[in-house]
């Protein structure tokens, strides 16, 4: 497929509408019609890592969930490390395409994925109705099937995004013993999205501002945080796996994405 044939296909796969009006989602950087797109790699975050990895790995096509042009650009130049990348991105031919928010947004999502993660539901609803369709948009609330300790939703999350361990916020020391029923979830940074919810036993995140999680904690909630990136990146593989099929390209996660935060122990 041509450059533009691709990301036609792609937001059949992905409805763009879905995106936050604030969000800079789709085609970034186009790259020339005689690139034929073959080989597509998924990544979180376009570094210049990725970019690296993306060249030797012979991609034509990079899916990056953030995207990696945002707010204006008024000059591109080599001493700025995003433009740098941007200028390097075009001189290697590579295509770049963003869903970020619309990805999340859209049935069988990162929200959807990292829900399924908390347990089964017997009621899901977006936390912010998208116009085009109330039953998506960004975050969900859970209602439970059967109420679960804290601790299983602790290790369901851990085992399923792939961490050491995760930040917790909890009412009392016995917290984890806490029966989960409600929940609200948003992958990346929820703590805006959560602030017009009434309290939920539990809120699920990447991030949080510190006085919002005691302000959660205050009024009964727990808070459990895997770091930004960590409530997204999994999904890639899931992702990949779809779009090899349907649009017959090889797709593939990059293996130099990482959250930039990491956790290490003294000595």
């Amino acid at each position: 497929m041509t450059p533009k044939d691709c990301v036609q296909a792609l937001e059949q796969i992905v409805p763009l509408k879905l995106a936050g009006d604030w969000d800079n989602v789709g085609l970034l950087v186009e790259g020339p019609d005689s690139r034929r797109i073959r080989r597509a790699l998924l990544t979180i975050d376009f570094t210049e890592l990725v970019l690296a990895e993306a060249v030797e790995k012979n991609a034509d096509l990079v899916i990056a969930y953030h995207p990696p042009i945002f707010g204006g650009l008024k000059r591109l130049n080599r001493s700025n490390p995003s433009t740098r990348l941007i200028l390097e991105t075009i001189e290697a031919g590579l295509t770049v395409w963003s869903p970020h928010t619309a990805l999340d947004a859209m049935q069988g999502g990162v929200c959807d994925w990292l829900g399924a993660m908390v347990g089964e539901a017997k009621k899901v609803k977006p936390i912010e109705e998208a116009s085009v369709d109330p039953s998506l948009g960004a975050g969900r609330t859970l209602t439970l099937a059967t109420p679960v300790p804290l601790r299983v939703i602790e290790e369901r999350l851990i085992k399923g995004l792939g961490l050491q361990g995760l930040r917790v916020a909890y009412t009392e020391p016995d917290g984890a013993e806490k029966l989960i029923r409600t929940v609200a979830l948003c992958p990346g940074a929820g703590g805006s999205l959560f602030q017009g919810l009434h309290p939920r036993d539990l809120f699920v995140t990447g991030e949080m501002r510190h006085h919002d999680v005691l302000g959660r904690v205050a009024q009964g909630s727990a808070v459990l945080l895997t770091e930004h990136s960590n409530s997204e990146r999994g999904y890639l593989s899931e992702f990949a796996g779809r779009l090899g099929a349907e649009l017959n390209i090889q797709a593939f996660v990059s293996e130099t994405d990482r959250d930039p935060l990491a956790f290490r122990s003294a000595g």
